[in-house]
């Protein structure tokens, strides 16, 4: 019995180590803000973003994922169809530097050695920690700004495909949660920035990502 076990436990413990496959690679698209000014609207890249991502593929179902992802971000009311940002006229830009880590889940086996398991679509689930400007007031009465730091989630939708046996692509749509409300530069803690507002602040990523992989061997199953 107690060997029947160790051959089985050796067997997971050795189809894990031979499954690993590790993918490394960048991204390319644009962000948006939705906030206390300008546009209001989901998905509206109008910013260069990019960024690095690396994945770790526990199985054809499930990877682990890290990214640094560098996001500009602005407003500007005249481009709102809100009758009052427009009459308003306020705009502001902030840059934002975010890293974060999670779970990527595919809809189908994935397996670009493999082309029958070559395309999937996929969500992201991840937690990210964030740097940008905020406002802090002097004692001489002049807004002055900081680094500041952050917590946000990221909440996503892909899918992703072959190009080569090593090479594949991603095309994805994230949003990122904050718990913050001032990367508008509005607060309600400076009289002369507390506009109003609807809630804490939140961003996202639209764009398209290469990725390389690598592993020994570089699939889960026979290869072809």
């Amino acid at each position: 019995m107690r060997r029947t076990i160790l051959t089985l436990l050796l067997g997971w413990v050795t189809s894990i180590t031979f499954a690993q496959i590790h993918e490394v690679g960048i991204f390319l698209g644009g962000s948006n803000f939705i906030g206390d000014i300008g546009t209001t609207n989901y998905v509206y890249p109008n910013k260069v973003a990019g960024g690095l991502v690396y994945k770790y593929n526990l199985n054809p179902r499930i990877a682990l994922r890290g990214n640094y992802t560098f996001l500009p971000i602005s407003g500007i009311d005249a481009d709102s169809d809100n009758l009052f940002r427009k009459q308003r006229a306020f705009s502001f830009s902030n840059n934002v530097h975010e890293l974060s880590a999670g779970l990527e889940f595919n809809f189908f086996d994935y397996n670009i050695r493999v082309r029958e398991q070559s395309f999937t679509p996929y969500i992201l689930a991840q937690v990210g920690a964030f740097n940008y400007k905020s406002p802090k007031s002097s004692n001489s009465g002049v807004t002055t700004f900081s680094n500041s730091f952050s917590v946000s989630v990221p909440l996503g939708i892909g899918i992703k495909g072959r190009i080569t046996d090593h090479l594949a692509f991603a095309f994805e749509s994230a949003v990122r949660l904050t718990f913050k409300d001032d990367l508008d530069f509005t607060t309600e803690k400076i009289a002369r920035l507390n506009i109003g507002g609807n809630g804490n602040d939140f961003y996202t990523f639209t764009g398209f990502s290469i990725v390389y992989t690598f592993g020994r061997p570089a699939c889960y199953g026979d290869l072809e």
